[in-house]
């Protein structure tokens, strides 16, 4: 059977027989179906990760829902859900069973491929010197700390170089060692007036009249415009800067989106691999314009929801400004040259504030000016111990796509520092619980998060027909004693929705298989039926290996979950 390798498939099974379309009344009390997944889930959730540090720097977990305050536009929030992530890939739930059995209480990460990294390097924003040396580092770095459950992928903001999740450590260094500089914006050693992108924007978008003057100095200054009077020099200067601003700008907003294009398609193609997530953005930074925030929220927003952390390292390492700016550039006028200083370090600490926002935004790791890149390798490819994820429903939220500053503190700081979401955009329109239930089954399928509201008993069996070929039955037993029904029309009614899928030892989804099972259950067999439970078999055509088979279970009514991993070997 050939893997799938880029996105979920979810196959249905035929109507069973028995089943037919009479009126409810004398429908058979239990039947699967073909159906779209239909979960009721909490509409516009938004879902703040948090990081909370100790004095020392080291992520702490003992924090509880009561010690943090969550603010939208200053307005203090209900925290609706919260949890605590561990950086093994389990979960810790605020709230357990007091009789849930103990092995339902602890999550476990099946021995296989667990642990994702992507290392998305910015081809398209980073200098040769400094892409080189951040290439070796990583280099060093992987050579030294992959385990046998780490896979690692390499990716390009230009898309001119990548390699999927593998462990073969030669064939990821080989693909950096082809990453090379793809900007379609460069400076010319000797262009004047020489515009960044940070100048271009304070000109164009926000009309800075001591911007566009500073650049028209240094225009008049290199000789670029000579007028028959001062003031006509001062005009063709200005009407030349505004003109490279909006070339520069054009050029810089266009990579800029692809960039972020790019970093989206990584998280999508993330949230397809199971236990932990991580990506490193290796980048000397890009400055996101007003235009382009919306994709950078949407950005931070979608890794969020599919627990993907995205950790940032600035490229550029220890990094000074040259006083009295670039000396490579023949700018005559001290002025100007003062000018080009101020501009050149606000540049800086603007490009790298993408970095931080990214990092903040998703619970991840920011390392900037230092120039052990291998440390930053290390720091930024580690997720914190813990993360908390606090979830919050927005009261009145209107569909007007304005941006929602968020704010979170704990009630005893003691020297704790704290990384979260600073934002979100409101949506513009409501969401669809149809696409709401999709996303939510696709993000516990790829998780390795045992759950247990539902009590549920997994096994696996396999046969050989062939040395070559085999045969995975999942057999899944589904207890219904703790699930809500419906009462409606005469009969008990909740759906439940049971998806099984096989992974390779790789992570990636070999398949997946989606049973919708609709219960209407009489009164006078009601409990009968639900002492009796629901079970179910799947089965799988593979080939010989060592597959990890994760069970996924929700019910409609109750909006509750189960998951269970199993590990298989055939031989």
């Amino acid at each position: 059977m050939h893997p799938a390798r880029t996105r979920l498939a979810l196959l249905f099974l035929c109507v069973l027989p028995g089943f037919s379309q009479a009126p409810a009344d004398k429908s058979p009390e239990i039947a699967s179906r073909d159906t779209v997944t239909t979960f009721s889930s909490r509409v516009n959730l938004v879902i703040v990760p948090v990081v909370v540090r100790d004095a020392g720097g080291r992520a702490i977990g003992t924090l509880k829902k009561e010690d943090f305050q969550l603010f939208d536009k200053g307005k203090p929030q209900v925290i609706a859900r919260f949890a605590i992530e561990k950086a093994d890939g389990r979960v810790v739930p605020l709230e357990v069973a007091a009789d849930a059995p103990e092995d339902e209480k602890r999550s476990a990460v099946a021995p296989q491929a667990s642990r994702f990294t992507a290392y998305l390097f910015d081809d398209m924003h980073t200098k040769f010197g400094d892409l080189a040396q951040a290439r070796s580092a990583a280099a060093k770095y992987l050579a030294q700390s992959m385990k046998p459950a780490d896979r690692a992928a390499i990716y390009t903001t230009s898309g001119q170089n990548a390699v999927e999740f593998t462990d073969d450590r030669e064939k990821l260094i080989e693909t950096m060692n082809r990453i090379m500089p793809r900007s379609r914006n460069v400076s010319m050693a000797n262009a004047c007036p020489d515009i960044s992108d940070y100048q271009a924007d304070l000109i164009i978008t926000k009309n800075d009249l001591i911007a566009l003057n500073a650049s028209a100095m240094e225009a008049i200054a290199c000789g670029m415009v000579v007028g028959s009077t001062p003031a006509q020099t001062m005009q063709l200067a200005q009407s030349l800067v505004q003109n490279v601003a909006a070339q520069v700008l054009g050029v810089s907003e266009a990579d800029v989106q692809i960039s972020l294009a790019t970093l989206k398609a990584v998280v999508q193609r993330m949230a397809a691999m199971p236990g932990q997530r991580n990506i490193v953005l290796v980048s000397s930074g890009f400055l996101v314009t007003f235009n382009c925030l919306q994709e950078e929220t949407t950005v931070i927003d979608r890794a969020i929801r599919s627990n993907v952390t995205i950790n940032t390292l600035d490229a550029r390492g220890l990094y000074t400004m040259v006083p009295g700016g670039d000396l490579s550039q023949s700018i005559t006028s001290p002025v100007a040259a003062a000018n080009k200083a101020r501009y050149q370090t606000e540049a800086a600490e603007a490009d790298a504030n993408v970095l931080w926002e990214l990092a903040a935004g998703t619970g991840g790791v920011f390392f900037q000016n230092n120039n052990d890149l291998q440390e930053g390798f290390r720091r930024t490819a580690e997720t914190p111990e813990f993360l908390y994820m606090l979830g919050f429903s927005p009261q009145n939220l209107r569909f007007d796509g304005a941006y929602h500053a968020l704010k979170v503190t704990v009630k005893d700081t003691k020297g704790l520092t704290l990384q979260a979401r600073r934002g979100y955009y409101a949506p513009k329109h409501a969401s669809d619980p149809a696409e709401d239930a999709k996303e939510e089954i696709r993000v516990a399928l790829f998780s390795r998060e045992e759950m247990s509201d539902i009590p549920v008993d997994v096994q696996t069996q396999f046969f050989k027909p062939t040395d070559g070929n085999a045969k995975l039955s999942v057999l899944a037993k589904v207890d219904l004693k703790h699930i809500r029904f419906k009462k409606l029309d005469g009969r008990n009614r909740n759906t439940l929705n049971v998806v099984s899928a096989v992974f390779d030892s790789n992570g990636i989804l070999v398949s997946a298989i989606q049973k919708d099972v609709e219960m209407r259950l009489k009164e006078e067999t009601f409990e009968a039926r639900v002492a009796a439970g629901v079970a179910l078999k799947t089965s799988f055509d593979v080939k010989p290996g060592t597959y990890v088979v994760r069970l996924v279970v929700r019910d409609s009514e109750g909006q509750t979950m189960a998951a269970r991993n199993r590990v298989v070997e055939i031989p």
